[in-house]
């Protein structure tokens, strides 16, 4: 299969769609939001994130009801998740698997609170992801799927997963090259407790909106090109892609899935750079 070529900036996500390159990045506020301390807070802020998916998708002409939000908890304590359970939360994504199952062992009471892992995991710690997520967006070598696999294999349970692309191209980012995701694809049907939901992508952290949304585009354009000959069970459908600063321009470019931290729990103390480690460190 050819590479994808990221499409340019003015491309527009769906046919028809009027073009939106003018929506600009919120990397600007990155660090400003603030922190959310009461249930009041969490509901004026989902309300916020959700007019703005909803804003961003009627100029894509798309259905808001495609796009979901996922909640991004990192680095908040076990008080503030239920707060924002409290809000009508039921799904939180967290990055570091450690410190996404020690939450959950104290928010075992909140038997309908569903996490989701989405940062990179190493295969030594598959086993604390068999036993408590529902969800993995971050699978991007087979090594980590057999270990997965066969952990899920004896929990008796299965998982849904995203294939994690690195559309931008920077080595300090994990996830597959582009060019690697069409065999990547056909070997997983080798690993029955793992679902395929679709793919994932971290854009480009810059305030040049053109070069963010091209890091969206080319996810959507690989999906296509990889769903004309996907082995069969495995799912492509959803894209994760966008967070705080850019989830406007991934929704145009056809994002079913935000991961929203900052605009919905607030400020962290120390910069993403902290919570994203750098490719080849734990």
């Amino acid at each position: 299969m050819p590479t994808p070529r990221p499409a340019p900036p003015d491309t527009s996500v769906t046919s028809g769609a009027p073009a939106t390159s003018s929506t600009p990045t919120w990397h600007e506020r990155h660090g400003r939001y603030p922190r959310a301390d009461s249930v009041a807070d969490f509901k004026h802020n989902l309300a916020a994130v959700r007019e703005r998916i909803a804003a961003a998708c009627r100029r894509a002409g798309r259905d808001p009801g495609e796009v979901r939000l996922l909640p991004v908890s990192k680095t908040f304590d076990a008080a503030h998740l239920r707060l924002a359970y409290a809000a009508g939360c039921r799904q939180l994504g967290e990055n570091k698997v450690q410190e996404a199952q020690c939450k959950w062992e104290a928010l075992a009471d909140l038997a309908d609170l569903r996490g989701s892992v989405i940062g990179h995991l190493q295969t030594n710690k598959a086993r604390r992801v068999a036993r408590f997520a529902s969800e993995f967006q971050a699978l991007d070598s087979l090594r980590l799927a057999e270990a997965l696999d066969r952990r899920l294999q004896a929990e008796g349970r299965g998982l849904d997963v995203f294939v994690q692309i690195n559309t931008s191209g920077e080595a300090s980012k994990y996830g597959l090259a582009p060019q690697e995701a069409a065999a990547f694809l056909r070997a997983l049907p080798a690993f029955g407790a793992l679902r395929v939901r679709g793919l994932m992508t971290l854009a480009l952290f810059s305030a040049e909106a053109a070069r963010v949304r091209a890091c969206f585009a080319l996810l959507r354009q690989l999906r296509d090109l990889l769903r004309q000959d996907a082995p069969a069970g495995i799912g492509l459908d959803e894209l994760s892609m966008g967070m705080s600063g850019d989830f406007e321009i991934a929704i145009e470019e056809g994002a079913t899935v935000v991961r929203i931290g900052q605009a919905i729990f607030g400020a962290r103390t120390l910069p993403d750079s902290h919570y994203w480690p750098t490719n080849g460190v734990p």
